[in-house]
């Protein structure tokens, strides 16, 4: 799959049969295996999976931080297969923005929030640098702490400055590593508001990778990864942009009351050899075990397959 095909179908992130092996002397452990994963231009996602699924080494192959093994990874048209150190630079520099949930890989503590949304744009030379970096925490609303220290603000403060810094040279795709993580329940809406406002004002796509699927309440599009594989979308039948409309452009109303409405459909993903991953609680429910066998049947009539333990 090339560059025409991600413009035919405007996706800025195509993944194909992606695979991740990280080998040592005496091991050797596969962290993707044949995953398939497309994200639209300005789509707002979230990657769910518990820890060892695989999510996070995604994360780092979308960031430039890690190489693929095998499989096809294109991002923005460009195949990072054949991407060479100094195109993994560049491409880190102009294309990808990261935010991660250890403030201690976002700041530097010596620093103010000004000083440190400006220094990626000091390292690449931009000139209008102060003022770049006041409009941006101005947007994620510090603009009452442009020249506090990282130990005169708060956690969730910090976490809006590291976005402002993956902001400073206007990348086409923002990666949030676990950025909720750490913060109580009041600053995550917080944080997840000023990513939504991002994405419908800025266009730009946004990678959220979680472990919380509870996002799944408030992204329209959430992809769950299990043994290294895309294993079910979870999919918002009300979409925020039809709320957001619906309200004028501005949230409102008890935030419950709201949670209490939103319904979400869970599909199963088939993968590119019409295989599929059923859900943990289904097989534990039968009482089925992985390797064993089961009947598949396909009722015409309804539009389904059916799956019966074997006898």
């Amino acid at each position: 799959m090339g560059s025409e095909a991600n413009k035919e179908n405007d996706a800025i992130i195509s993944c194909e049969n992606l695979v991740k092996i990280y080998k040592t002397d005496d091991i050797e452990v596969v962290a993707l295996q044949g995953l398939d994963l497309e994200v639209r231009r300005g789509e707002l996602m979230a990657i769910v999976g518990n820890s060892g699924s695989g999510k996070s080494t995604l994360l780092n192959m979308l960031g430039g931080l890690d190489k693929p093994s095998a499989g096809s990874l294109y991002i923005d048209g460009r195949n990072l297969l054949k991407f060479t150190e100094k195109d993994y630079i560049d491409y880190k520099r102009n294309v990808v923005g990261f935010v991660w949930q250890n403030n201690a890989r976002n700041l530097i503590p010596y620093l103010t929030a000004q000083q440190n949304v400006e220094m990626p744009m000091l390292l690449k030379g931009v000139k209008e640098r102060r003022q770049r970096a006041r409009e941006l925490l101005t947007k994620v609303g510090l603009e009452h702490r442009m020249t506090s220290r990282l130990d005169q603000m708060s956690g969730g403060e910090q976490q809006r400055v590291a976005i402002a810094i993956a902001l400073a040279n206007k990348p086409k795709i923002l990666l949030a590593d676990e950025p909720t993580g750490s913060v109580d329940t009041k600053t995550s809406k917080q944080i997840l508001d000023i990513f939504k406002e991002l994405n419908r004002t800025e266009n730009l796509t946004i990678v959220i990778v979680t472990h919380d699927v509870k996002l799944a309440k408030h992204i329209d599009r959430v992809v769950a990864i299990r043994d290294g594989k895309a294993s079910s979308e979870i999919i918002r039948k009300r979409s925020y942009a039809d709320e957001l409309n619906e309200l004028g452009g501005f949230e409102s109303g008890n935030e419950e009351e709201k949670e209490e409405e939103i319904t979400t459909e869970e599909l199963a993903v088939l993968d590119r050899s019409g295989r599929v991953q059923l859900p943990k609680e289904y097989l534990d429910s039968l009482g089925i075990k992985g390797g064993s066998k089961v009947k598949v049947e396909l009722n015409e009539d309804a539009g389904e397959i059916v799956v019966f333990k074997s006898d």
